[in-house]
């Protein structure tokens, strides 16, 4: 490896991390801000959108400048691209953060739902797997990025959950429809955000061992 691919190896890695940063803060005020209905931190997520979208474009010119001038092969072939799938997954988790931001400033302004308390448990599942997923991701953990995969089916089951529980309030109250679709979105958006966690840790499991496992997943759920 030569010492220009070895700087910009470093740089990229180095954005990369900040663009993680980004979107884990992303998505973590917007789950806070639906289970708080706190409307000051679903604005916070909605103006920073922007810098999310052009970090992501940031590191995707970074990857191409590399691929072009360095030509790498191997573990480092194998990393730029493992980057460019990541980076993709992680700017639509910031825009799924963005919409559950969207879903939150409309609910806080009405009355709560009793059935929202319980998204808290939810929520906190994906606010520990997009916190994990990045960590896999610096520390190269591949033990992890595999207990994040087995996370993602939790919140399946959460998603589920709260589709029923929503689904019975609003046949119960009419009046509560409004609200109940908004909360549906938001379980919707958060499951999505999961699933995208997981395919970020996919890629660290084929970027550190080479191995895709992408399709095993999709074989197991074509099963169930």
């Amino acid at each position: 490896m030569t010492k220009h691919l070895q700087r910009d190896l470093e740089v990229l890695k180095q954005q990369l991390l900040t663009m993680g940063g980004m979107v884990e803060q992303a998505t973590d005020l917007a789950i806070s801000a639906v289970v708080d209905r706190r409307k000051d931190l679903a604005e916070q997520v909605l103006k920073g959108d922007d810098d999310i979208d052009r970090k992501e474009l940031e590191v995707e010119d970074e990857c191409l400048k590399m691929l072009a001038l360095h030509q790498p092969v191997a573990t480092d072939l194998r990393f730029i691209i493992s980057v460019l799938k990541v980076n993709n997954d992680l700017e639509r988790m910031g825009d799924l953060a963005k919409n559950i931001a969207e879903r939150a400033a409309t609910l806080c302004d009405q009355p709560p739902l009793a059935v929202a308390k319980d998204f808290r448990r939810m929520a906190e599942r994906v606010r520990k797997m997009v916190h994990e997923c990045i960590d896999a991701l610096v520390e190269r953990d591949v033990e992890l990025a595999r207990r994040v995969c087995l996370e993602d089916r939790e919140v399946d089951e959460e998603n589920r959950r709260r589709f029923a529980e929503l689904q019975q309030t609003m046949k119960s109250d009419p009046a509560t429809v409004e609200r109940a679709v908004s909360l549906l979105s938001v379980s919707r958006h958060l499951e999505r955000i999961a699933d995208h966690a997981t395919n970020v840790a996919e890629d660290v499991v084929f970027l550190v061992d080479g191995e895709v496992i992408r399709h095993l997943r999709l074989t197991r759920a074509r099963a169930q």
